[in-house]
């Protein structure tokens, strides 16, 4: 059986980055459907991307466009378990992405390391760009989404 995937990113999910080159590419682009906008960075790495949801999601799919020349070429998938007993939060490793520098969209299946980080769904998801394409470490995307399931 398939569970019918959704998408996660509505306008009550929190984004936070890392840094903004300035004004105009802002981290309100990555999520306006729109392929004129986009988000960059300052120069540097890491740099991240940070969603905080408003109710527990278990994410199952990210779909990144960046600018080729301008992109993440390692990246950390983290996330914060919700629902933790001990009250305790932590941030664990979801998995691992290898983003191709190319301007086309690109599909991760997001498969957990560790299949009991997510299976209360979790708070929040950081997209951690360890390395970039960029001799400078600047990140550039236009656009991000984020599918999966409501527990």
């Amino acid at each position: 059986m398939t569970e019918e995937l959704q998408s996660l990113i509505n306008a009550e999910t929190r984004i936070k980055v890392s840094s903004t080159l300035d004004k105009t590419v802002g981290k309100k682009n990555l999520t306006d459907g729109s392929p004129e906008t986009c988000w960059t960075s300052q120069q540097g790495t890491p740099q991240y991307i940070q969603l905080s949801f408003p109710s527990p999601v278990i994410p199952k799919r990210l779909e990144l466009t960046f600018q080729g020349g301008f992109v993440g070429t390692r990246c950390s998938v983290e996330c914060l378990p919700s629902g933790r007993v001990d009250g305790e939060k932590t941030w664990g490793a979801l998995t691992r992405i290898y983003p191709e520098d190319v301007n086309r969209k690109q599909t991760f299946e997001l498969v957990p390391n560790d299949a009991h980080l997510t299976e209360g769904g979790v708070e929040s998801l950081k997209l951690v760009f360890e390395e970039s394409s960029d001799f400078f470490g600047r990140i550039t995307v236009y656009n991000m989404q984020l599918f999966g399931t409501i527990p």
